[in-house]
């Protein structure tokens, strides 16, 4: 089972310090197309989470091949520590430090802080805003930057994401 410590970041909401967590749950409890959600219970949390259809890494420009690590774009609700709607995303390797990533929706830009291999929207307002955004979007384009100076692209699906979103919270209300 799922047992993470919790990193409190400097606006006091939360990030997973590990980017193995959906591989690790045996806890999905749905599926709504691109979207799965999963339950854990010690401590209480669940989550939408999905991988990229598309993924494309370049260098100076030109298309490159890395090594990267497990790619998830998350929706987190922890009642324990009044998290609802956390937006959280692992690009699988060590951003650029000091350098956010952008998220791109329908033409729609938004800056996710960054540390470590983990990105999320700076403050809990911007979850809520991004979540509304990625309810009527059709796809989820984040871009970031390598500390070796690879930029990656990742593209997202949205299809099934209002209802893996709705199941989610369901699960972890009250």
């Amino acid at each position: 089972m799922i047992k993470k410590l919790l990193l409190t970041v400097a606006f006091g909401f939360t990030a997973i310090t590990t980017s193995t967590i959906a591989q690790e749950s045996s806890n999905r409890v749905a599926v709504e197309t691109d979207w799965a959600v999963y339950q854990e219970t010690n401590p209480k949390e669940c989550w939408a989470v999905t991988v990229p259809k598309e993924t494309v890494n370049t260098k100076n420009g030109k298309p490159v091949s890395v090594r990267r690590g497990d790619i998830f774009l998350y929706v987190f609700f922890r009642p324990e520590v009044s998290t609802q709607g956390q937006v959280a995303f692992t690009g699988g390797y060590p951003f650029a430090k000091g350098d956010p990533l952008k998220l791109e929706m329908d033409g729609e830009r938004y800056e996710l802080a960054t540390e470590d291999d983990w990105a999320w929207p700076p403050t809990p307002a911007d979850d809520a805003t991004i979540v509304a955004a990625m309810k009527r979007g059709a796809q989820a384009v984040i871009t970031g930057q390598s500390g070796r100076g690879t930029v990656t692209k990742d593209t997202f699906s949205l299809l099934g994401f209002t209802a893996a979103v709705k199941e989610a919270e369901k699960r972890c209300s009250g």
